[in-house]
């Protein structure tokens, strides 16, 4: 679907070329912005300033604030579900948590900015529901007792959780130090999940 302009009467219209890239410069922006100073200080003004841009030429794109930190989200969910979603669908089934714990550590650790606008996402606008967390890693983890050859085995969905749980406090060290080893935290992490639910 294509995306549409947020003034009255045009919404009917596919945007030009030049609106897309107005609008995906806008977002990245966002993101940078929300990423340094946090979504209270991500206003449109100071959102315009970084884009060179006026407030109205932000509102022409975006009808708010929130409706630009929503699609600077989306933007970013978008790239990590892809990112994840590419490294699972290349590994073996009896490798995919694996997979899948390296890749969601690795895509957040080297994209900070990304890590941190989804924190104040949440924080702002609340968190997503818990099953869209768990049951991905849950059927994972379920799919690679299968290809292993074992019966099922602890409760996929509490590993699952645990898991998210530790992702989650891993890209947060490494956002408070940039010198922490977050590859070395998610391999550690693949190690102690291989053994709880494999083991």
């Amino acid at each position: 679907m294509a995306a549409r302009r947020t003034t009255p009467g045009a919404e009917d219209r596919p945007l030009s070329f030049i609106e897309q890239t107005r609008r995906t410069q806008l977002i990245e922006v966002t993101i940078r912005l929300v990423a340094e100073h946090g979504y209270a200080a991500a206003s449109l003004a100071r959102i315009a300033q970084a884009a060179g841009i006026t407030k109205g030429a932000v509102l022409y794109h975006f009808a708010s604030k929130d409706a630009v930190v929503a699609a600077a989200h989306a933007r970013v969910l978008d790239a990590l579900v892809a990112d994840v979603g590419a490294a699972v669908e290349a590994a073996p089934a009896d490798q995919a948590p694996a997979a899948y714990v390296r890749r969601m550590v690795g895509h957040l650790a080297e994209r900070p900015d990304h890590a941190r606008l989804i924190v104040e996402a949440m924080l702002h606008h609340g968190r997503p529901a818990p099953e869209a967390r768990w049951k991905p890693l849950a059927a994972l983890l379920q799919n690679a007792r299968e290809a292993r050859g074992l019966d099922p085995g602890p409760d996929p969905r509490t590993l699952a959780l645990i898991t998210g749980g530790a992702i989650d406090a891993i890209v947060g060290e490494r956002l408070r130090d940039a010198a922490y080893d977050a590859g070395a935290a998610a391999e550690s992490l693949i190690e102690m999940l291989e053994a709880a639910a494999f083991g």
